[in-house]
């Protein structure tokens, strides 16, 4: 199968329907078995286009290497990531989502598949993950890959935080203000995802 041609990038956003959820399913090294109505609505493929091509054919070029290494070394540990990503679709515009992942396992834990849903994520966590990626960016092509990994665990380091601790932050500032002490201890206790969007 041909891979898909990348699309030259526009300064336009399709911003997503907080109600709807882009899901889909890969096999162990990343290739799209599965896309529902809504990723081809937002990506702008059809079926026949996505199915069988690798993930990072809608990855977008402002999306920094490193912090697809580190998802892919979590997936690899079975380990869920909640992630904050710019997708391309076909036509150049961009969309950012909030990623949620399940690893399928066969009965001897052998991971044969990673089926990930895709949300809105809350515009004030956009801006503040956008400017990071620039900077891990910038690095990346300025030093390559390795160094902008070092910055990004230095920045993580110094507000003595781990990645998703710094996702959840971002995603949940405004909404964990609005609760109350009793309701915010039983929200911490449900997953990003739940907590986001339930």
């Amino acid at each position: 199968m041909a891979i898909i041609n990348k699309p030259t990038p526009v300064m336009e956003e399709i911003v997503l329907d907080p109600s709807k959820t882009i899901m889909s399913k890969t096999n162990p090294k990343g290739t799209i078995e599965y896309a529902n109505d809504y990723f081809m609505e937002i990506s702008g493929y059809d079926e026949h286009e996505l199915i069988g091509q690798p993930h990072n054919a809608i990855r977008h070029p402002d999306m920094p290497k490193v912090l697809f290494k580190w998802l892919w070394e979590r997936l690899q540990k079975k380990e869920n990531i909640h992630a904050l990503v710019k997708n391309l679709a076909k036509d150049g515009r961009y969309y950012w989502v909030i990623t949620d992942f399940e690893v399928k396992t066969d009965g001897k834990e052998v991971i044969h598949s990673f089926f990930a849903r895709r949300k809105c994520p809350p515009r004030s966590a956009i801006k503040t993950i956008s400017d990071l990626y620039k900077k891990l960016l910038a690095i990346e092509k300025a030093q390559g890959v390795e160094v902008s990994e070092k910055y990004f665990i230095g920045f993580l380091e110094e507000r003595n935080q781990t990645y998703d601790e710094f996702i959840e932050e971002i995603c949940l500032f405004e909404k964990q203000r609005s609760l109350d002490l009793k309701d915010l201890q039983y929200h911490k206790r449900k997953g990003l995802f739940v907590r986001m969007f339930k």
